[in-house]
């Protein structure tokens, strides 16, 4: 459960620090992509032996697969930061949570990989899951919502403001399946860091040529306060994936299982974080959400818990 716990926590960091980059006039994809930077340094600094980088066979299937996933790695983190910025901390988090049932229907019918026999409870454990983060994502009035904005970013006509969370949640449920995937099919628990790694190797060489295009096509300007915003960002970044990938190995990659707890408590975590700093306010639905919540974590691992 500790794995569980501290992946939650730099994951709900991470939405707190892209939350704040406007107030900082922070650009958000320069930020991105020098966080990949930090996340490298972060993997390199956790490698007990830089030797098992000489055992990767960098022009094998799962490498290039591994590099390749950087792409979705900046994609998704874009939807992330612009989902904060423009709608709420809150809403980031339960889009993203609310993807859960993109890993978890494909752990348990394509992957088949959960280490244990699923009941009538644990069903009924992420049906209620789902409801409980459809409950908790019911924001506020869309004219509510845009005066939250901080910052001062652009006002957006109410009505478009859903596509946000909506292709977080896509990215995110992709992002999370893949990582599943390669991690589990290609490299054994040992190489936990080395695959994350080479991910973040990934995003580093697709963002980094992205930005220079833009540097040098559309004139963009690179700040200082981007390149350290991004960098700060980076630690949290790689220490949630770390601890989500641990605990994933911790209970035989079951993504039926550890996905529906961590995205649980992360959003039970955000929306405590987000009324403290930014005073987003729940709404009665919500609050029914986030009871209903704590139900369904019982339901799908009371095996686990010994109930």
């Amino acid at each position: 459960m500790l794995f569980f716990l501290l992946a939650v926590i730099f994951t709900v960091m991470l939405y707190l620090i892209m939350r704040a980059y406007p107030r900082y006039q922070v650009d958000s994809f320069h930020a991105v992509v020098f966080n990949y930077y930090s996340c490298v340094l972060t993997g390199l600094v956790l490698t007990p032996n830089f030797d098992v980088f000489r055992q990767v066979e960098w022009t094998s299937e799962g490498t290039v697969l591994t590099m390749a996933l950087g792409a979705m790695f900046v994609t998704a983190f874009m939807l992330i930061g612009l989902t904060a910025q423009k709608v709420s901390v809150t809403a980031t988090s339960l889009a993203g949570n609310m993807s859960l049932v993109i890993p978890v229907l494909f752990g348990l019918f394509v992957f088949r990989n959960n280490n244990k026999d699923f009941t009538a409870l644990n069903y009924l454990g992420l049906v209620l899951a789902l409801i409980a983060l459809a409950l908790g994502a019911i924001q506020r009035s869309p004219k509510s919502a845009a005066n939250a904005v901080a910052g001062g970013t652009s006002k957006i006509a109410g009505q478009s403001l859903w596509i946000f969370p909506v292709l977080t949640f896509f990215a995110s449920g992709t992002n999370n399946t893949l990582i599943n995937y390669l991690s589990s099919t290609y490299y054994p628990a040992g190489q936990i860091t080395v695959f994350m790694i080479i991910a973040c190797f990934g995003a580093v060489v697709i963002g980094t040529a992205i930005l220079v295009y833009r540097i040098i096509a559309h004139g963009h300007r690179l700040k200082t306060r981007s390149v350290l915003g991004g960098l700060l960002l980076g630690v949290p970044n790689f220490l949630s994936l770390y601890f989500l990938l641990l605990a994933l190995a911790s209970f035989g990659n079951s993504a039926a299982y550890v996905f529906p707890i961590y995205n649980i408590l992360t959003m039970l975590v955000s929306a405590l974080a987000a009324w403290v700093l930014y005073k987003e306010r729940l709404n009665t639905l919500n609050k029914w959400g986030l009871l209903l919540a704590v139900v369904a974590i019982v339901l799908i691992s009371y095996q686990e818990l010994n109930l």
